[in-house]
């Protein structure tokens, strides 16, 4: 069980900032958040090396969602990339915030998955895997 609070971290104030979603139907789920819950869609993400597409869809709380697919998606429960939900992501905000907590992380023990760095659509990650191996991205 992990309780302790940690002091370093007290002055960062967290906040989760999207949660990521594998699906084969990208475009009618983008139509069913956009109509049903009023989300604003941004442009549509490419990286053509690949195959990945994602838009993130924005709510009036602030909150975002990732629809994201891949070529070879699949339904298995075991597979990374499955369809369902893909990470939570928690935004620190700085790239000194990313790279501390991550490396606390693995002081920790945790698995890190995925060192920080800048991605294809601009962001300033790190990936972990928390107790029960669901992924947690930690952002700028």
């Amino acid at each position: 069980m992990i309780a302790d609070r940690s002091p370093r971290h007290k002055s960062v104030k967290m906040k989760i900032d999207h949660i990521a979603i594998w699906t084969n139907n990208l475009e009618t789920l983008r139509s069913f958040y956009i109509k049903y819950f009023h989300g604003e869609c941004g442009e549509k993400y490419r990286n053509d090396r690949s195959e990945f597409e994602s838009y993130f869809i924005s709510f009036s709380s602030g909150s975002r969602l990732e629809i994201m697919t891949i070529s070879g998606l699949e339904t298995d429960f075991g597979q990374q990339n499955r369809i369902g939900i893909a990470h939570l992501s928690f935004r620190v905000g700085s790239k000194k915030a990313v790279d501390l907590l991550t490396s606390e992380l693995r002081s920790a023990g945790i698995s890190v998955y995925s060192e920080p760095r800048i991605t294809g659509d601009g962001y300033y990650e790190s990936g972990i895997l928390d107790p029960d191996g669901n992924r947690v991205e930690i952002i700028a």
